[in-house]
Formats: structure tokens, sequence, C-alpha cells
């Protein structure tokens, strides 16, 4: 089989071992992850995007140095006889040509399908979304794996079905890639609020809105920063819908996603300062506007233009499903109540959070920073303390430090400050951005502070000291630390954002 004279050239050559060498690639990264089960992030990458990448290059230079050989012909750079391209099947050559290239084109198609599959499915994978861009994507891959939608798969809630948001996705993608290549990706990554789908054409696929739920005990134990970490436990009853599950969600937190009700907001792009708020009810067509009635945020009509208007769904809430960092005062209550530190260490709370306070630049320095910071306190403070639970304070570094490698990334300048938490209203505003009895209608109607609305304290105190309310009956609030009435006025997040 003899191939054309226009194949001969230096373009076609570097073509035709660009594609084999491709081809070879691919072909044995592809024996490597299915017989020797050495699947990983950079294999499938290489397999299934890169190389097929080059065999495209290598296949397309073939043609176009056999086209500008036969430019050159007709120009007479080369002696031959030919004018046009005349395809004839009785020249051997010709039907060499045709054979090879059809044969060719035939495993192309098919390994294209196949690649393409593989591409898909690669690009939508937990590998490629958390672990290819290591560095940057760290912090939400770590976080996403502690979290509670940890086995539902990326693109569920980022993409979801159909092409349109897919394709919008890998558009977003690229510049995301470019970025991550010139070293411009912020830092910390910004959360994609603009681009996210709504709520009702993701998290309702599994959280479907006609399942709802009636309230739920939660028991909450927080730690003193005092000498025998004291703690403090807070029983609440979350009226998450209402008293019985037949009346649905007439009643209670998710009375917000009513179908008979919609909540239309106008905020900041960051949706945390909420100066105007619109009340829809479908059924009588009865609305009402409420206003900040702060003259520092009171809308005026001009600015409320430029602000982003929305209609209220799940995430205005649960806006850190999966990715959430969780404040140091936080997860160390949690380490006490797990017990995997002892809180019979005579003031590990404070020694823990002073330490955790500091800002730190890298990973390394940090470990390093929390653990001098807690031995150096009890050795210079404590010294027989810190003799008699050696053992166990080193234990304590070792499991905040790995909390802390669980919330903290300082490279990427992640911590908890950096993404605000809307569940609640104890490091952020949360709840508090409306209701804060301060949002109100021309004819004085108010969106209530009234805690009972979202909760109902039936126990708190200490463990020896702890008072129970009886059956739907509710307690009134008390500061494990004596600060008065101030709770009632000042909001939780403008102490407890920094303060431990």
């Amino acid at each position: 089989m003899k191939l054309p004279r226009s194949y001969f050239n230096y373009i076609s050559y570097l073509g035709t071992i660009t594609a084999l060498i491709a081809w070879f690639a691919i072909i044995f990264f592809i024996i490597q992850i299915n017989f020797f089960n050495l699947e990983n992030v950079y294999f499938d990458l290489y397999a299934y995007l890169v190389t097929p990448a080059f065999l495209v290059l290598g296949l397309i230079l073939i043609p176009v140095g056999m086209y500008l050989k036969k430019r050159k012909i007709k120009k007479g750079i080369f002696l031959s006889d030919d004018k046009l391209l005349i395809i004839n099947l009785k020249d051997p050559k010709t039907r060499n040509g045709i054979l090879i290239f059809s044969v060719v084109t035939v495993f192309f198609i098919i390994f294209t399908i196949m690649g393409s599959y593989k591409a898909f499915h690669y690009t939508e994978s937990l590998e490629f979304c958390g672990k290819l861009c290591h560095k940057v994507m760290e912090p939400e891959y770590i976080a996403y794996q502690h979290s509670p939608h940890a086995r539902v798969k990326c693109a569920e809630c980022h993409i979801g079905d159909g092409a349109n948001f897919y394709v919008k996705s890998k558009i977003s993608g690229m510049r995301q890639v470019y970025k991550y290549l010139l070293g411009t990706y912020p830092r910390p990554i910004e959360t994609p609020i603009a681009n996210l789908r709504p709520a009702r054409e993701t998290c309702e696929k599994c959280h479907w809105p006609q399942k709802f739920y009636t309230n739920k005990i939660r028991n909450e134990k927080y730690y003193l920063s005092d000498s025998a970490n004291t703690e403090w436990d807070l029983i609440m009853k979350m009226r998450i819908g209402a008293d019985h599950s037949s009346l649905g969600n007439t009643e209670g937190i998710h009375w917000h996603i009513n179908p008979n009700v919609e909540i239309e907001y106008a905020s900041d792009f960051k949706r945390q300062s909420i100066p105007w708020v619109k009340y829809k009810d479908k059924t009588t067509g009865k609305e009402y506007i409420f206003t900040d009635q702060d003259s520092a945020n009171y809308p005026k009509p001009d600015s409320l233009k430029k602000l982003e208007h929305r209609i209220m769904d799940c995430m205005d809430c649960h806006n850190r499903p999966s990715h959430e960092y969780l404040a140091p005062s936080h997860y160390v209550n949690g380490l006490f109540a797990g017990k995997k530190i002892s809180s019979s260490i005579p003031y590990l709370k404070i020694a823990s959070m002073e330490a955790l306070n500091d800002i730190y630049f890298t990973k390394d320095s940090a470990f390093l920073g929390i653990s001098n910071q807690i031995n150096d306190y009890y050795k210079k403070n404590y010294p027989d303390l810190f003799t008699k639970y050696q053992k166990q304070i080193q234990n304590a570094i070792s499991q905040i430090q790995t909390e802390f490698s669980y919330n903290t990334f300082p490279e990427m300048k992640v911590r908890y400050t950096a993404y605000p938490r809307n569940i609640g209203h104890f490091e952020f505003k949360g709840c508090f951005r409306c209701h804060d009895d301060n949002h109100k209608t021309k004819e004085g109607k108010v969106i209530s502070k009234d805690c009972n609305l979202c909760h109902t304290i039936v126990g708190i105190g200490t463990k020896d000291t702890i008072k129970y309310a009886p059956i739907n009956g509710t307690l009134e609030f008390v500061h494990p630390v004596d600060i008065g009435e101030e709770w009632k006025t000042t909001n939780c997040t403008e102490c407890h954002l920094n303060l431990f």
C-alpha cells in the first residue's frame, strides 16, 4: 500500500507522530486504569482529556500538511502533472489513501464516542472537582467530605439536570482554569451566589417540599472559658414546622417556603444586608412591603434598583449546606462534647481559644503556633497543671490541630469569617437580617424578633443547675455570663463573631 505523494511532508509527519504517540498513550492509560486499578485524578485527566486532544491535533495536522503540499505542487514548486484534486478509484494510490483514511476515521469516531462519554463523567466526578486544582479547591473539598452531603456528587447541586447549566458550568470552568494557570484566582474563592441554580431545581430533588417535619429537639453544649471548662447546656425545641405534620409548612421556620407564600427581598451582593422585603399571600393577593427603618439602611428608590432582588428559597438560610467552616469556639465545644478532649483539664478552653484566635498564614505555622501557645500557656501560668496533665494536653493539641485543618486554610485565606453562615444568629446576623423588629410596613406591621417564633427553650443551665420547662412551656434565655438585659437588645454576633 502506497500513500499519496502529498502525504510526504514535515507537517503530516509531525501530525502522524503526534497522533501515534497520543494513541499509544491513551491505550497505556486505559490499560492502567482498567486492568491494574491505578485510577486516579491525573490518570483520568490524561486518558480522557489531555491525550485525546493531542490525538485530534495530530489527525488534523495530517490533512493540513497534505493540503499545503498539494498547493505547492499546483504552483509548480514540486514537479507534478496534477492540475486538480481528482479522486480516481482506479488509481491504487487513491484507493490506498481512501482505505487508510476510512479505517482511521472509523476507529477515531468509535474511540471519540467512548472517550467523550468517559470525559463527560470524569468532569462530573468528585476527583475532578475537588482534587485536580488541589490547592485552590482544598478548602471546599475537605469541608464537603465532612458535610451531611458527602455522598452527593458536586455536579448534582452545582449543575443539576439538563444541558443548559452543564454548558454554563463548563464555560465558567474554562475561566476558572485560566485564572488558576495564571495564579489570579481570588483568595478565598468567592461563593458563586449569582450562578447557583435555583434550589427548587436542585435541593428539592431530594428535600422534596411535600415532606415536612414537625418540631425537633436540639441540644447544644457550650463550654465556658473558666478554670473548670464549665458545661452549659441549652436545649431548644426548634419550630421547623407546625406542631402536627398534617398542617405541613403553614407554621414554623419552613413557613418561609410555603407554596402559598412568596417572599421577595433586596440585598447586597453577599445577601447580608436586607433593607427591603416584600411578602405576598398568593391565596388572597395581599402584599406587604417591609423596609429597614434604620436611617443608615433605609432604602432609597435609586439605591433599591441597584440591589439584587430575589425570591426567597432554601439557600437564603441554608447557604453553607456542604462547605461550612466552623468557628473555633464551635469545634472546640464539639471536641469537649464528644469526649475527644478532656474538660477535666483546667483552663483548656481558654488556652485553646487564645491559640486559635491568632491569624496564621500557613498550615505548618498554624500547627506550630497552636502547639506552642497551648504549651506555653500552661508552662508560664500553671506549671503544676502542665506536669500533671501533660499527656492529655498533647492529645488535646493534636485533636485541635485536626479540627483546625478541617475548618481553616491559611494559604487560601479561608476561615469561618470568610463565609457568613445564615443558619441561626450566633456568629453572623442570619435570621436577624430581617427579624430585627426594625423592618416595618407603612401600616406598622413588623418582622418580629421574638425568639419563640423559631425556637423555645425547654432546658438551660449547667449540668448541676439545669432547669427544664413544663410540657408545651418555655423558659426565658439566661446568658451563662451575667450581662444583665444586654442580650435582649444586642445581637449575639456583635460579641460572638470574635469572642469565645
